[in-house]
């Protein structure tokens, strides 16, 4: 669907309407240059906009480059400020919400060096299957009294470097796999930050 620079514009400050005043203001400046620079090179409105990508992929490459910390400053300073009632209940029920938050971070923690613990797992086994092939290769033309157990090492040895290079492409996939899903999980926690408004 193709969208003029206005809407663009104003579904991005939507989209982040949970940032910084100032970054957004930065971004929607950025971004409204950008678009006057491609029509300049000659493209229409549309053209110039579609060239930039959706609005969601800007989103999402804003939130990438922004630092958790800013979100979460930007989003627990007070827009008023608490009354004594609020005071007194998030005092009282410290001892309560205190080791729930505790707990809930240490479970993502541990999720989290669970799931990179398999992944160094898999690399482990892959190092150790490379070294038993090598291990192999040079033992079977050490062994020089027994023809057979020259051949059963290079055998496990040629084994060995066979299923390497099979496990090294599922360790390789499974990396991929992981590092992809420890971005999205951080920009989805980034997003909890950044409300967007209504329409």
């Amino acid at each position: 669907m193709e969208i003029n620079k206005q809407e663009f514009l104003a579904r991005l400050r939507n989209g982040l309407s949970g940032m910084p005043r100032d970054d957004i203001e930065e971004r929607l400046i950025f971004y409204s240059e950008m678009i006057d620079d491609r029509m300049e090179e000659g493209l229409s409105e549309t053209e110039a906009v579609g060239a930039i990508g959706t609005v969601d992929d800007v989103i999402s490459q804003i939130l990438t480059d922004t630092p958790l910390t800013r979100l979460v400053k930007e989003k627990i300073k007070p827009g008023r400020s608490m009354r004594s009632w609020e005071i007194v209940l998030l005092v009282l029920g410290f001892p309560i919400w205190l080791p729930l938050l505790s707990a809930a971070f240490a479970v993502i923690l541990a999720v989290y060096i669970v799931v990179w613990s398999a992944v160094i797992s898999l690399w482990a086994l892959e190092a150790s299957l490379l070294a038993g092939a090598l291990g192999g290769v040079i033992s079977a033309f050490t062994v020089q009294d027994n023809v057979l157990s020259g051949i059963s090492m290079l055998s496990a040895g040629l084994c060995c470097a066979g299923l390497s290079i099979f496990i090294f492409f599922g360790c390789k996939a499974v990396t991929k796999g992981i590092l992809r899903l420890t971005k999205r999980a951080a920009l989805w926690f980034k997003s909890l930050f950044v409300g967007r408004e209504a329409a």
